[in-house]
């Protein structure tokens, strides 16, 4: 239920102060503009969103906070992308440029590899959205995914009492695509799940697949588990996992970049076909090519226990994280 039944129409009180919004000097770089300093952003309503390009979860927003941008940039909304990575491929500044320019990210994104500017913020998510009022006070913020409605009210309400009468109260419509239409929550079974061993949990060495329990995973081959990702050293590997869930997402990458590896995926020992995902054909086949969030399964039909498999055939391919949706 939205909170905006009572506050759409009051005044900016509704919304106390979290304090003021730092600034964006840990900032080492900056995409799609100049770097913005408080006295620039003085009288506009600032929407600062933390990111990082292969979060699942921010990728599900960003349909939203794009068109938010777009339409209210003209009545004096600033949005500001932080991308503070998670994985150190992330913080290569060609990877996020790239991200930045396939994902039509317009507005301007300050790059965080020290986690400087996330922690001013004393932020600890992805996604992350806090938004300030023209007077440079956080007036409202919001961690993970969903509250959309919410967001734009907030959005709205701060624009109006800053003099911008003309924004009016109607919300965006926003067509998603690829990572961003929204998960299928009612049938998601299956939760990320790291390949690192820092991180990783329900790892079944030396089960095969055929014998995996819901939301185990397993490796063949010869991998090493490093404390990040799981790193294919011999000719050839699989990664299975049994998991519940509409979408079956990979972050993974090449062992360097130009490079490329081939690969094959089977869902219960048969290629996709149809629910195959935008990475792949509906035989199954696919190439990594970059350090990326992959999507390999879209299941059109009715959602199961089923058993995932993929299978590299050439060494050096670094896998991090399953997603799922």
């Amino acid at each position: 239920m939205s909170l905006f039944g009572t506050r759409r129409g009051t005044e900016a009180a509704s919304f106390p102060s979290e304090g003021r919004l730092p600034g964006f000097d840990g900032a080492t770089g900056w995409l799609n503009s100049a770097p913005l300093t408080p006295a620039e952003l003085r009288g506009k309503v600032v929407l600062v969103d933390f990111w990082t390009y292969t979060c699942i979860n921010w990728l599900r927003t960003l349909g939203y906070v794009r068109a938010w941008a777009g339409k209210y940039e003209s009545h004096g909304l600033v949005t500001i992308g932080v991308h503070t990575p998670e994985f150190a491929f992330e913080r290569d500044v060609d990877n996020v440029r790239e991200a930045v320019a396939e994902m039509n990210v317009r507005y301007p994104v300050a790059l965080d590899p020290n986690y400087a500017v996330w922690q001013a913020f004393a932020n600890n998510a992805w996604p992350a959205v806090y938004i300030a009022d023209a007077e440079g006070q956080i007036r409202y913020h919001h961690l993970g995914e969903g509250a959309y409605e919410e967001c734009e009210r907030v959005i709205q309400q701060l624009l109006t009492d800053a003099g911008h009468a003309e924004v009016g109260d109607e919300l965006v419509s926003v067509s998603l695509e690829g990572f961003e239409v929204q998960a299928d929550w009612e049938n998601l079974g299956s939760s990320e799940t790291y390949l690192g061993s820092e991180q990783a949990r329900n790892f079944a060495r030396g089960v095969p697949a055929s014998g995996l329990n819901l939301n185990q995973w397993t490796l063949s081959g010869d991998w090493a588990v490093e404390p990040r990702a799981s790193v294919l050293e011999g000719s050839e590997g699989a990664i299975a996992f049994r998991f519940h869930a509409r979408d079956v997402n990979l972050v993974m990458g090449p062992p360097r970049k130009g490079a490329s590896v081939p690969f094959h995926v089977l869902v219960d020992g048969e290629p996709p076909g149809d629910g195959h995902g935008f990475d792949v054909d509906e035989q199954g086949h696919g190439t990594v090519t970059q350090q990326r969030l992959h999507q390999l399964v879209r299941e059109p039909g009715s959602i199961a226990d089923r058993t995932f498999e993929i299978t590299f055939h050439e060494p050096g391919v670094e896998g991090y994280c399953f997603t799922f949706g």
